[in-house]
């Protein structure tokens, strides 16, 4: 079984409402020092294997999978973590843009409003990227076609005439 696959038996397992809120408070936690050593010290590449990194990080090694699992879509080159092992050679790059964006995606409040990111984005950049990311939640609706409107396919007939009747 790999590790990855291990990360999520363990983080998907039941668990009564009280053990579940105290596992991902202690995983968030955990997840928050990381981020917060890694903008403090504008640590943008994590090399090492994934042993030593998950020891730098004061994690276990499925806690630090976990770990990956969030910030994968945020790396220049995402990693396959099916195929980690405790012995992986890890070059990981950060994007820090992309990896506030996402942090706005998840909903991580504890993530996106930490003090270290302005040694990394100014807060022009931040609310920047935070007027991109509220665009990709704006729903657009089409105008609605009425049955007498001409009808979109070019024909000339009524929509009603044409392709309502399709």
């Amino acid at each position: 079984m790999s590790l990855y696959t291990e990360w999520q038996d363990y983080a998907g397992a039941e668990r009564s409402e009280e053990e579940y809120n105290e596992f991902w408070e202690a995983y968030f936690s955990q997840e928050q020092a990381v981020y917060d050593n890694l903008l403090q010290n504008n640590i943008s590449t994590l090399e090492g294997t994934l042993a030593e990194l998950a020891k730098k990080y004061d994690m276990d090694h499925i806690t630090f999978i976990g770990f990956l699992d969030g910030i994968n879509t945020s790396l220049t080159e995402a990693v396959d973590l099916d195929s980690l092992t405790e012995d992986s050679a890890l070059n990981l790059t950060i994007d820090f843009e992309k990896l506030y964006f996402n942090m706005l995606d998840a909903k991580a409040s504890w993530l996106f409003n930490l003090e270290s990111w302005d040694t990394i984005l100014t807060e022009e950049k931040r609310k920047e990227i935070k007027k991109e990311y509220n665009k990709t939640q704006t729903v657009v609706k089409d105008t609605k076609i009425n049955r007498n409107d001409p009808c979109p396919c070019g024909s000339g007939k009524k929509f009603k005439k044409c392709c309502i009747d399709n």
